[in-house]
């Protein structure tokens, strides 16, 4: 009864205007920006019964003691990229915060299960580009060694970053311990993509996310005079990395979930009169199939190959980044079918292609899950990014279906 969607738009409105341009959010993490956002999210806190700090990443956690100390979670995070949207990460922090007021009310302040909020902090990876930066520290899966020495565009390193915002990354294992007792995991994000809105739905179910294989490609030619080189003689590298930028279309087009993308292309010398010599690439591909991932990294690879042979190329790869697919806990993925479709009607399942700190917490061996709301035209990550209020008050709802039923999961002893 005391659940109230409109004030989680409210307070995402409130939040826009504090923290955003003309040109979008500027909640960028380790910034003052983000720092303001923060200590306004902790003012919402007040009144409730709730036990609340920041953990040796950062990572800000509030908790509401009860019956039993297996912890249900609830968040996501409220940093942005520049220029960002006012919905990516702080819509499920400021649904998980409404949700918790409600069982507040309806528990009087002691629920039969501990309820657990978190911001994580640095999801985007804005700054340094290190996704996922506090919730693999949760996780244990951080990287702190190889993260340390990354440097922002103003050439300020990430360790000089965090310790500025009483962080250190010394200390990032410890964020670890904030896993104990923790039963479950809930998130709930707007999708970042079409697919609700073209099948005209509001709401949808989080298989998992997506793994990623991230590689750099590089094709050597030889340099030539463009006015002088018969086209049969010339050794033309970009030729060979055009033909791959088209087949990956091909490759991913064989598996319905499944997607490709040449996100860039250097050439070399890069002048209008030259052959290309050196055409420097980078490949990502997606899938939640580990065993679909694996055959599109060996087909582009194999193209790749032809298409350099074809081309009197050759062809190097190397690999920039990957992580495995990571599949939602089934029950869990259950109960948020349940709970979408006694909301909406109809429960439409589908998996992230994004990451998301949800990742690194079933990483952790956490059960988790995921929930969509339609974002309108797909956008995300730009000022225009939006979803109806409509839908955002059914996103809510759900939402705190879902952590009912997740309540009384955990009470039963399935974890």
């Amino acid at each position: 009864m005391g659940l109230d969607p409109k004030r989680t738009i409210r307070e995402l409105k409130e939040l826009r205007a504090l923290t955003a341009t003309e040109d979008g959010a500027q909640r960028v993490a380790w910034t003052d920006v983000w720092l303001k956002s923060r200590d306004w999210f902790a003012s919402k806190l007040l009144g409730l019964p709730v036990e609340h700090h920041l953990d040796a990443a950062g990572n800000r956690w509030v908790t509401m003691a009860g019956e039993s100390e297996k912890a249900l979670i609830l968040g996501s995070h409220l940093d942005s990229v520049p220029n960002g949207g006012w919905l990516d990460g702080s819509l499920g922090v400021l649904a998980a915060l409404e949700v918790m007021r409600r069982i507040a009310i309806d528990f009087k302040g002691r629920p039969p299960v501990t309820i657990r909020l978190v911001d994580f902090a640095d999801e985007e990876g804005a700054r340094f580009g290190r996704s996922l930066l506090g919730s693999s520290a949760f996780a244990g899966t951080h990287s702190v060694e190889a993260d340390r020495v990354r440097t922002d565009k103003d050439g300020i390193r990430m360790d000089q970053a965090l310790r500025r915002c009483g962080v250190d990354m010394d200390r990032f294992p410890e964020a670890a311990q904030e896993q104990k007792n923790a039963a479950a995991y809930l998130e709930l994000h707007i999708e970042q993509g079409p697919v609700l809105e073209n099948l005209m739905l509001p709401l949808g179910v989080v298989l998992g996310t997506k793994g990623v294989e991230r590689h750099s490609i590089v094709f050597y030619g030889q340099e030539a005079h463009s006015g002088a080189t018969p086209m049969k003689t010339r050794r033309d590298a970009l030729a060979a990395a055009a033909k791959l930028a088209l087949e990956i279309r091909t490759i991913a087009g064989r598996h319905p979930d499944a997607v490709c993308t040449i996100g860039s292309l250097k050439t070399f010398p890069g002048i209008v009169t030259a052959v290309v010599g050196r055409a420097e690439t980078t490949l990502d591909q997606r899938d939640l199939s580990a065993a679909v991932l694996a055959q599109m990294y060996r087909e582009a690879r194999e193209a790749s190959e032809r298409f350099a042979k074809e081309e009197k190329c050759t062809v190097e790869w190397s690999r920039i980044w990957n992580i495995e697919p990571i599949q939602f806990h089934r029950d869990l993925v259950e109960l948020c079918r349940q709970a979408v479709m006694e909301t909406a009607g109809v429960a439409h399942q589908l998996p992230s292609g994004p990451l998301h700190d949800a990742a690194e917490v079933s990483r952790a061996g956490i059960p988790t899950v995921m929930m969509f709301v339609q974002s309108i035209g797909g956008i995300s990550h730009n000022k225009v990014e939006d979803s109806s209020e409509e839908h955002l008050e059914m996103a809510v709802r759900a939402f705190d279906r879902l952590a009912s039923k997740t309540m009384r999961w955990i009470e039963s002893g399935s974890v």
